[in-house]
């Protein structure tokens, strides 16, 4: 899968230009409904990553791309959670974290990639 941050705002995946959040999962991108999350917003002053949202449990490998600066919080009830199913978490910058997408087959790709700080 051809991933890549363009910049603060602005992500492309395969050709499509995207300015908001995104969760892929087996090689469809749909948009992160990050509303379930907003109740944990004044604890990180940031509404974080929460296992309150429809999270890609599908792979083996979750794949969290955490904004522009790295600053996307990411809760440990996500990680508990990951842990729990046996699912490995890798958080990294969004920029670095699409490198992670490119030698997967699309079919294996569990990612959230945030696109702003």
């Amino acid at each position: 899968m051809d991933a890549r941050f363009v910049s603060f705002g602005e992500i492309e995946i395969d050709g499509q230009h995207y300015h908001h959040d995104v969760v892929i999962e087996r090689g469809r991108v749909r948009k992160r409904k990050k509303g379930p999350s907003k109740i944990h917003r004044a604890a990180f002053g940031h509404t974080p990553l929460s296992p309150d949202e429809a999270i890609p449990w599908s792979s083996r490998r979750l794949i969290i791309g955490t904004g522009a600066a790295g600053q996307l919080p990411v809760m440990p009830g996500l990680l508990a959670e990951a842990q729990r199913r046996g699912v490995e978490v890798v958080i990294r910058p969004t920029a670095a974290a699409c490198e992670l997408l490119h030698p997967l087959d699309p079919d294996e790709i569990a990612a959230v990639l945030h696109v702003t700080c």
